[in-house]
């Protein structure tokens, strides 16, 4: 029972945005929680205010004698405030950060926007009595009187900006008119609103097939017994899971309650939320980057108000202020997206469980390509497995074919297009068809390999590839391990030796000289910079007014073309070996989200894989789309390296301005954990590092990460915590920025 509680006063108001500390006195110590909303005095003169516990302890960090005690627990406060406090302080713990770090997280409504407001005229008289104050003011000649009355008899309430614009009505007449009492004016708060004029009004109703049907079943039968599940749903590409969730979410609304639905922002198009719309239409609404602060600060008011029932938007939309949640559904489970880069670097996924439980509400997760982690849960009996093992209406999977990149040197073709995929191309063209070229450019920073061979150089430690950096060096991110860049493939000897690159600009050039007569559009960040640019070259490729979509992993999201019959795959490596332990997962699910994309209309799809390592099993499994051949065989070298999902790992930046404090810092920190470790106090556990974190120096901030790996979760955050209290209790790291992540997926 704590004696101490830290409280934050008020969560909108920028000058108050820190914790004060009270004493919590013996008749609440048992009950008393954080996220409850109490009554305290504040300031000198003991004014009566209330805030929120955001965390509770032992240690007062003040003169005791000088902090004032809480008073009482607020009743009938509002408790889904409450409920996103308590989820923040579950954040700050599990993720590291300050309670500040995730209370601006979990409540991001911090600047309120200046609400637009609207005016109506409304009619208090019946209609009979209406109708003969109308005839009087015709009788007497009162004009604008009586066409006020007569245009409120016909649509009552009017706008206000109606009646003095097209009606022609002064205020002097509305005020009259009000002092007689025959009309009043009224205030309403307008939203605004994050859907275009153009989004068609009429509900639609899905027909599902029998799979479909049975997975909404199964999962429904658990709802309605109050049994909240986290779900997986395995579902190959195109077989209709967005119906699933419409479905549920239907359901879920008709219960009176709300649901969440995440996705990630490179997939939030017009296409996926106009399904959406057309079947909550008014009740539904969406988060993303490109809404202004007022759009975005309407949207969670008008979900506090209760008159949103469904939320569809990335991670941060995880955070709508629903009071009745029923269901979350995040789509696309396996994105990177969903791991915050920022503090606190929190997981949607995982987050998304622990507020579900607090909710009494389910998760379904959603992919054709579910994460390690999920598919490890559900095979160990911790999420609820569903499969949908086949497209909708029975369409065939697209066929694959491996392009061997070597085989195509070898014949003198130096061109980023195989020949086979430019005989393809040729034929689509001329049948009318379109066609979709992935340049698969994550992990550009890259590696270096033979195009003589395929030869990629790895870490002899580590079991990633080597960073290429200008000094003419490659570097393992995870130990530290460096060598000099080699002038021939230490394999075949061959001169073709370095890093790849091609853009989706120079591929674009290649695509028009080859084929003029073919309209390209090209989609990657510098073509979908202004807030419409993403929206229009999608509608324009959806439309047919094109024939050829160049770009990168953002053109391979979700979207649906019935037309498209040809899918090209410019560089499946260049994911595969980045310096970082999921890469051939990543490789896998972008290989295969991008084959998905053909053939989903009546005509049959065909894809071609180009690639230095055919041989690959990420590569051979995702042409195959065998996600649980590539599981297995995934999960086994996960294993052998105790990578998570099998064990755990945590992260810890050291960054300073002066790049010896850093490292020096960073030494100190690995030493004292190693140093307990020595003394048996921390079984299992194995310390990398400190090492140059993947890109070392940012705006003069050096940066260097160490890697602690465990087998279980809850050790690995003991340790974030006594890392913390020792950094807090020395001055020498006042200076030096510290973050933690667990179970990293981008790195530092």
């Amino acid at each position: 029972m704590a004696e101490y509680a830290n409280i934050i006063i008020d969560i909108s108001h920028e000058k108050l945005d820190k914790t004060f500390q009270y004493k919590v006195p013996g008749q609440l110590q048992a009950n008393l929680a954080v996220g409850m909303q109490v009554e305290i005095p504040f300031g000198n003169g003991q004014r009566k205010t209330t805030g929120y516990v955001v965390e509770l302890t032992d240690a007062p960090e003040y003169d005791v004698e000088k902090l004032k005690e809480i008073e009482a627990v607020v009743e009938d406060s509002v408790p889904i405030e409450s409920q996103l406090i308590a989820l923040a302080g579950w954040m700050r713990n599990n993720y590291g950060g300050t309670m500040n770090h995730a209370l601006k997280t979990v409540l991001p409504i911090k600047q309120k926007t200046k609400e637009k407001k609207q005016r109506f005229v409304k009619l208090e008289l019946g209609k009979q009595e209406a109708r003969e104050r109308l005839a009087m003011f015709e009788r007497k000649n009162h004009k604008a009187r009586a066409r006020l009355l007569a245009a409120l008899l016909e649509q009552n309430p009017l706008p206000y900006e109606m009646v003095t614009g097209k009606l022609n009505i002064t205020s002097s007449v509305v005020r009259a008119m009000k002092e007689m009492e025959i009309l009043s004016v009224e205030e309403r708060r307008l939203y605004r609103s994050p859907f275009g004029e153009e989004f068609q009004k009429e509900k639609q109703r899905l027909v599902l097939n029998q799979k479909q049907q049975e997975i909404v079943e199964e999962i429904w039968q658990e709802f309605i017994q109050e049994r909240h599940h986290t779900w997986l749903l395995h579902g190959v590409t195109g077989s209709g899971k967005t119906a699933v969730y419409i479905e549920l979410i239907d359901r879920v609304v008709k219960e009176g309650k709300q649901a969440i639905v995440l996705i990630p922002e490179i997939a939030l198009t017009y296409q996926t939320l106009v399904r959406f719309y057309q079947r909550f239409g008014e009740r539904v609404s969406v988060l993303n980057s490109k809404m202004s602060a007022g759009e975005r600060y309407d949207q969670f008011e008008r979900a506090k108000s209760n008159e949103l029932d469904v939320m569809i938007g990335p991670r941060s939309a995880l955070f709508t202020p629903f009071s009745n949640l029923g269901i979350i559904i995040i789509d696309e489970e396996h994105e990177t997206s969903y791991k915050s880069e920022t503090l606190p670097r929190y997981h949607a996924r995982e987050t998304a469980i622990q507020r579900a439980k607090m909710a009494g509400a389910s998760v379904v997760l959603g992919s054709a390509t579910p994460s390690l982690d999920s598919y490890y849960h559900a095979k160990k009996g911790e999420y609820r497995l569903l499969e949908m093992t086949e497209r909708i209406e029975e369409k065939p999977l697209p066929a694959c074919e491996i392009i061997d990149l070597r085989e195509e040197l070898k014949q003198g073709n130096r061109s980023i297009l195989s020949e086979r995929l430019q005989e393809l191309m040729a034929d689509r063209l001329k049948a009318k068809q379109q066609i979709m070229l992935f340049i698969n450019r994550r992990g550009m920073a890259g590696f270096v390999s033979c195009r003589g061979c395929g030869h990629v150089l790895k870490c002899p430690h580590c079991d990633v590839s080597l960073s290429q950096h200008n000094n003419g060096r490659m570097v393992c991110h995870y130990c530290g391990h460096e060598e000099p860049v080699p002038q021939v493939c230490p394999e075949c000897g061959s001169k073709y030796i370095g890093g790849f690159k091609a853009g989706t600009q120079k591929i674009e050039e290649i695509v028009k000289k080859k084929f003029p007569e073919a309209r390209v559009l090209r989609m990657d960040f510098d073509t979908t910079r202004n807030k419409t640019g993403y929206e229009k070259i999608l509608s324009s490729f959806a439309n047919q007014e094109a024939d050829i979509l160049i770009g990168t992993q953002m053109i391979v999201k979700g979207h649906d073309f019935p037309n498209v019959t040809l899918v090209g795959v410019l560089a499946a490596d260049l994911s595969l070996f980045v310096s970082e332990f999921h890469a051939a997962e990543r490789t896998f699910q972008l290989l295969t989200q991008a084959a998905g994309r053909a053939g989903r209309g009546r005509l049959p799809g065909e894809v071609v894989i180009q690639t230095y390592h055919p041989e690959h099993y990420c590569i051979e499994l995702a042409a195959k789309q065998d996600y649980c051949g590539f599981y297995e065989t995934e999960i086994a070298c996960r294993k052998l390296m105790d990578y998570p999902p099998c064990g755990h790992m945590m992260a810890m930046l050291v960054a300073s301005k002066d790049e010896m404090t850093a490292m020096l810092s960073a030494e100190l920190l690995a030493k004292k954990v190693r140093q307990a470790k020595e003394k048996g106090k921390l079984p299992g556990l194995s310390v990398v590092g400190p090492a140059n974190a993947a890109v070392a120096k940012v705006k003069d901030i050096y940066k260097k990460v160490i890697y602690f790996k465990h087998e279980d979760y809850g050790e690995l955050v003991k340790i974030k915590d006594v890392l913390e209290d020792f950094i807090n209790s020395h001055r020498e790291f006042a200076s030096v920025i510290i973050q933690f992540d667990f179970n990293p997926m981008n790195g530092f």
